[in-house]
């Protein structure tokens, strides 16, 4: 029970390793279900997506496999999406028209005041240097527009679940160890949070961090506000190598039986399940 992932990456963009490994590390585990989520492309050149001409061949892998492997493990063909602008998200005619199984909504990418485009998801050191840089050190301002943009995705849909709904917070939080206190901090984050239950999606544990970190996204503090929204979850481990595929799974299924939790969601035979936890 619960030994599932849907956000996990490959050497298709910035995994550590081809697809087959990861999922012959699932299938060695007793996983029952695994779905791949390499970073769909994006409208410029990165060194962490899936390029635009590799998608047929990604999802061409992704059928193969799950032939392969079918009675062993249900397989799922994803892509997490990354919320840009108004044009450049989820919900674009492009990514709804792709045959995927499900798509994950999540914001890496802000634009500065001057409309440069920033990547947050970065060590700490170089986050601080584009706090000073773009921001004049306003971190307020910086993770502000970080929770507009991820509410702009929520709006626009498009998306079965949030992946790292709060990504941002972690850095921020090692700039300024007070700002999960702060009174426009916790009003953003809980606006955004009554949106997601509002639209009715699903929020992902990230667990990718939890062995290096400690932490989960979104931080374990909001686990009790999101079931008090009755905002279903589920765990994925954002794995980018095989044998971090289950990397602080049964922490976070503790942490959310201990929010009041009962229940986490599952892909069955391509539905979204509510499924007991189960330690």
């Amino acid at each position: 029970m619960n030994l599932t992932n849907y956000h996990s990456h490959c050497s298709f963009c910035d995994g550590k390793a081809p697809m087959e490994d990861f999922v012959k590390s699932a299938v060695e585990a007793g996983f029952t279900a695994y779905g791949i989520s390499s970073h769909a492309p994006l409208p410029f050149d990165t060194c962490w997506t899936l390029k635009a001409e590799k998608v047929a061949d990604y999802l061409q892998e992704i059928e193969r496999l799950k032939q392969k492997y079918a009675g062993q493990i249900e397989l799922y063909a994803g892509l997490e999406i990354d919320y840009l602008n108004e044009r450049q998200n989820p919900a674009m005619s492009y990514f709804q028209e792709l045959p995927l199984d499900y798509r994950i909504g999540s914001v890496h990418l802000i634009y500065t005041e001057g409309g440069e485009i920033i990547d947050t998801d970065t060590g700490l050191e170089n986050f601080r240097d584009l706090l000073a840089k773009y921001f004049r050190g306003n971190l307020r301002k910086m993770v502000t527009c970080y929770f507009t943009a991820a509410m702009q995705m929520v709006e626009e849909g498009g998306f079965d679940f949030v992946g790292h709904a709060d990504k941002i917070s972690y850095n921020a939080s090692m700039c300024d160890p007070s700002i999960y206190e702060q009174e426009w901090f916790v009003r953003m984050l809980r606006e955004y949070f009554s949106l997601i239950a509002e639209k009715n999606i699903m929020v992902e544990i990230n667990t990718k961090a939890y062995e290096a970190k400690g932490c989960f996204f979104p931080d374990v503090r909001h686990f009790t506000y999101l079931r008090e929204l009755k905002i279903p979850v589920l765990v994925n481990s954002d794995a980018h190598r095989p044998n971090l595929i289950n990397a602080g799974r049964p922490e976070a299924l503790k942490a959310l039986l201990k929010a009041g939790y009962c229940s986490v969601r599952q892909l069955e035979k391509g539905q979204w399940t509510d499924v007991p936890i189960v330690l």
